[in-house]
Order: C-alpha cells, then structure tokens, then sequence
C-alpha cells in the first residue's frame, strides 16, 4: 500500500530525533556555551571622555537621613531653636506631613555638635567621628535637591531620574553601557541591612533594569543566610549533573530563541549560564572568615551577621572580583521622631564601615578608580514634627570620594535654615551627569531607543557635571 510521501518525511524526522536531532542538540549545546562564556563588554567601545572611576559603591541611606544632624550645621537655625518658622520660607511649599500644621510650625535647632575635621576642617556631625577621619578623601555636596517628597518615588527618581516606575536604574544603565570586568559574578549586586529608625520597604524596581535587556538588572545578595536563593545544589545532584541541566535548557532556548527571536531570551540564557558560575563563586565571596582580624575589627564586621559594616567589607571583595555596580541599602534613617537620639543610633551602624571601606579602599590601590557615593533619597526639615523632623526636598546633602572626585572639598550651600539650597545647587540630573562623566560617558550621547524615543538616564532636560568636586 502506497503511503504519500508527507507522512513519510513527518515520520522519519520524528524518528530521527535520536540521530540527526541529537546531533543538532550537541551543536548548539557547544555554540551556546561558547556565546554564552563571554562577558558583556558594553555597547560604548570608545569612552567620550577620559575615565576616572570603573565602579560604584553605592551607599544609599535609605529613609532620608536629616543633613541638619549629619553634613550641614546651621548655628542660624540652632539661635532659632523652638521659635516660629519664618512664613516667607514656607509659604506655599510642599512640606509634606507638616502640611496640616503650616500655621504652627517652630524651627528645631541641630540636635548634635559639628566638628572641623582632617586637614581640609571639613565640618561634620560629632556622630561622624570615622567618617570624619577621611575627611579629606570625601567631597561634601550641601546643595541637593529633589522633586519627590515621599520615599519610594523619592528613590525611584535617585536611581532613574524619574518618578514613573518602570525605567532603568543608574546600575543598569553603567553595566549595559561598559559591560562588566568579571565571569563568574553578576554586574550589579544589591545588598540591605537594617537598624537603627524606622524601616522604610525598598522595592526590587528600585535596581530593575526597565525597558533594557534583564540581565543588566540588580541581583540582590543577602547578608545572612544562603547569599542568593538555591545557590547550592539539591542534595544527590553533582556540579556535573547541573551543568548538564544548564546546558540542555540553554540549547532549548536557543532552538526557541531561533524561532521567535526574542532579546529576552538571549538574556534568559544569560542569566541561566551565570547562575551556574555563581553556584561556584558565591559561597567564597560571602566567606569572610578568611579576612584577616585586624580588616574586620577595622570595619567593626562580624561574619554571617547581616550588618551594614560586614556589607561594605562584601563590597570591597565584590569590587575586587570586578563588579560593575555595588549598592548597600540601609534601612534606617526616617526619623519622624525622636532624631536626635534616631540619628546618632543609625549613625553608629554605618560611620565606622563608611570610613573603613574609604581606608581599605585607598590601602589597596583602588580608591583611585571606585566612586564612594553616601546619601539618601532626600533630607529633612528645620521645622520640628514633634521631636523629629519631616521629608524635605529642597536642599539636602550627599558626599563622595574616590574615582576622580576631589577630597576634602565642600560644595554648595543650604540658606542659613537649611531649607532652601541656594547656592550652586546640584539636580538629580546633574548627580547622574556627573556618575557617567567620571566613567568617561558623555550623558548627551548615552541613549537608548524604546517606543521610538531616544531614553537618557538624565532625562531630557538640560544636566550639568558638577566640576568643582572634580580631581
């Protein structure tokens, strides 16, 4: 019985799926583990500029640590301590919670003493005493400010540069430009601690890679615990048999990725293949036992103990090892009450990691080439809200060291209360003009195409680069 040819041709590559099928399957099995080996080395070949800086160690006090307690000492707003505030300075401003008592608000004096410290007399809070030890590493920014007043907008804009969730983060936006310089690890790690205030949530969208491709998002690590869920292997399950695993969901997806060709899923493999070089680096790097005592009592780390101080020592090892783009999280800082006693607990979490990672930094020869960034997502008011103070947005402060910033600097200037920055004030924009320029990027030539638009991490208005804190 004739049988038509059709059915002959589905049942022989049917049947062949052993033969020449499995033979297709080795192929790209080996095409993707070789793709997939290389790193990304970023779309920018040629820097615009001469680089200063090849990675960030974000320090995001989250919770908007008070500038009037911290970096900005105000002897004006101290003589105004319990009297009315000054109409004319509120009138028609947003100031948040205090919104209710706008006809009642009283200036509330600076609740810690300032000292000059290092040869610069950098002035900063009494809490600072490690911090103050580098002063002259730090540049001192007092002119910040900000157009979100409550805090998950508020760091959404700091990491974006905008308030509509959904666009990339500053860390996305470096790694998918320069690519990162290591292998094994992700590009981008997030790491959080808590203590000291009330703790504000932080959303994964703050480190989400928006509309680029999703492997040039955050990846968070935890301080405690498995540093990064199912890093370890089912019990009975060898490295052999995982990669196996790996390799044969990657040669699928590389099938489907030929069908559909779909970006996301060259992330996917991506993302497959350095989950399994993870398995092999992570628990090394998250080891600290191995640091010498003298490094841990210099940053005040504990091993395994989840705090900010271990955190910046795991980001020092992480900087080492290549990563792009390092933010450390502290929960912390909203102190609608009780700041005075709120500011020095916090600040006691983080002064002594801050500075030590400052030191070990410039000890090994990399403060040179890694931007220190401390801050919020905003500052506080002069005007009391109880014992405490409330969200502010008009002048805040921030400092920075190493990559190509200027030590022992200050910049910039609040109004003798602290309310307004008045004197070269320095835009969230600007802030991200200045992180690119000292990697050698040209904000204005740094886009990406999305929905027919030409995105920028500095929005499209007009940014500055802050260059007087420029070495």
């Amino acid at each position: 019985m004739d049988i038509p040819n059709y059915l002959n041709r589905r049942s022989f590559l049917n049947k062949s799926t052993t033969g020449i099928g499995a033979l297709a399957l080795a192929s790209i099995l080996q095409e993707s583990r070789a793709a997939e080996a290389e790193k990304w080395t970023g779309v920018i070949k040629k820097p615009h500029l001469l680089p200063r800086a090849k990675r960030v160690i974000h320090l995001c006090m989250a919770g908007g640590p008070s500038h009037l307690e911290t970096l900005d000492y105000k002897p004006k707003l101290a003589e105004m301590n319990g009297k009315d505030m000054p109409k004319s300075i509120t009138e028609g401003q947003p100031i948040a919670q205090l919104q209710g008592s706008r006809n009642n608000l009283k200036c509330l004096g600076p609740q810690h003493e300032f000292k000059n410290f290092g040869k610069s007399g950098q002035h900063i809070s009494s809490i600072f005493p490690h911090v103050g030890e580098v002063a002259d590493e730090i540049a001192i920014v007092r002119s910040m400010v900000t157009e979100q007043i409550n805090h998950d907008p508020a760091h959404t804009f700091m990491n974006t540069g905008t308030q509509i969730s959904g666009r990339p983060c500053m860390g996305s936006w470096l790694l998918y430009g320069l690519g990162a310089e290591t292998n094994d690890l992700p590009g981008y790690v997030v790491l959080t601690s808590v203590g000291g205030g009330q703790s504000q949530p932080i959303a994964a969208r703050q480190w989400h890679s928006g509309f680029l491709p999703s492997r040039f998002q955050g990846v968070p690590f935890h301080a405690k615990g498995d540093p990064v869920l199912y890093v370890g292997n089912p019990q009975g399950v060898s490295r052999d048999d995982q990669r196996s695993v790996v390799d044969t969901v990657n040669a699928l997806n590389q099938i489907h990725d030929g069908e559909v060709d779909d970006p996301e899923i060259a992330a996917r493999i991506a993302q497959y293949e350095m989950a399994f070089k993870m398995q092999a680096s992570v628990p090394g790097l998250m080891d600290v036992s191995n640091e010498p005592k003298h490094v841990l009592d210099m940053y005040g780390a504990k091993p395994g103990d989840g705090s900010f101080a271990s955190n910046c020592l795991l980001a020092r090892r992480l900087a080492e090892r290549g990563v792009r783009f390092i933010q450390l999280y502290h929960r912390g800082w909203d102190h609608h009450g009780g700041v005075k006693g709120g500011t020095q607990n916090t600040a006691r979490l983080v002064d002594q990691g801050s500075a030590a990672l400052i030191k070990d930094l410039k000890e090994r020869g990399m403060l040179d080439d890694t931007l220190v960034i401390w801050g919020g997502e905003f500052g506080r008011t002069p005007m009391a809200q109880g014992s405490g103070r409330d969200h502010h947005i008009k002048g805040f402060s921030m400092w920075f060291a190493g990559g190509g910033i200027k030590g022992g600097v200050s910049h910039g200037a609040t109004d003798d209360l602290g309310y307004n920055a008045e004197k070269d004030v320095v835009t969230v924009h600007d802030f991200h003009a200045t992180l690119l320029h000292l990697f050698g990027i040209d904000y204005r030539k740094f886009s990406y195409k999305f929905q027919g638009l030409d995105f920028r991490l500095t929005g499209v208005e007009p940014a500055k680069v802050v260059k007087a804190i420029l070495a």
